[in-house]
């Protein structure tokens, strides 16, 4: 099984938002509007070294002055920083973490493999998970967080949407609000460069709130993985 470390995900116990903001229209404040309205039960934790509060909530400096542990975070932080949040997260005890990108202009991606690199070797000692980077998060309807950059919330279902495509994502999201139709999860891979489809298939194969699952596949960098984990998914979804 490659789903290690996934269960922070769906559900986390405590969610941080590295880079939130306060900055109207910022990736930062979309997350940030995302997941405190979504209504999640758990703490959500912000860090900005120069806000005092985000959405009128307390927030912190830096990861390491997080006051409890967190199992997800949010990372929405410039590049060059990500690889040493990714270690200073994982020190915290945080094992999930899923990395967008910082902006929405050229530059403000993680675009090289060495940036990649980089923060998968911070996460890997750590035994921390990385969902994207370059994606638009995830949402997951029953435990209510939406850590995306989506501007819609689906509706509770039982089926789960992966797709390495956000427009493809934005656009399924589109569609099903008009419809009414749900989702148990929505996940954006990005550039899958840790957690990708087989890893996906394999916790959603045991997810007792999926039914069915749905991928929208552009490539496959492990197919043996993939083909593996889509035989055992099919004998229960």
């Amino acid at each position: 099984m490659t789903s290690r470390n996934l269960d922070p995900l769906f559900p986390p116990r405590a969610i941080a938002l590295v880079g939130a903001s306060n900055r109207p229209g910022s990736i930062g404040a979309v997350i940030a509007r995302n997941l405190f309205e979504a209504g999640f039960e758990g703490p959500i934790l912000t860090v900005n070294p120069k806000e005092r509060a985000i959405r009128s909530s307390l927030n912190y400096a830096s990861v390491a002055d997080l006051p409890i542990a967190v199992d997800l975070a949010v990372v929405a932080a410039p590049p060059d920083s990500v690889p040493a949040t990714i270690a200073q997260l994982g020190e915290k005890g945080c094992r999930a973490a899923v990395v967008l990108r910082a902006g929405y202009g050229p530059g403000e991606q993680i675009e090289t493999a060495a940036q990649r690199q980089a923060m998968l070797d911070a996460a890997r000692p750590l035994l921390l998970r990385v969902l994207g980077p370059n994606g638009l998060g995830f949402i997951s309807t029953r435990p209510h967080i939406n850590a995306s950059i989506a501007h819609l919330m689906p509706a509770k279902g039982d089926v789960a949407f992966v797709s390495q495509s956000g427009a493809m994502t934005s656009a399924v999201l589109d569609w099903a609000h008009v419809r009414g139709f749900g989702f148990s999860h929505v996940v954006s891979l990005g550039e899958s460069a840790d957690v990708d489809f087989g890893d996906m298939l394999d916790y959603l194969a045991l997810d007792n709130t999926t039914r069915a699952i749905l991928l929208y596949v552009e490539h496959v960098k492990d197919a043996r993985k993939f083909m593996s984990a889509g035989r055992i998914a099919a004998r229960s979804k």
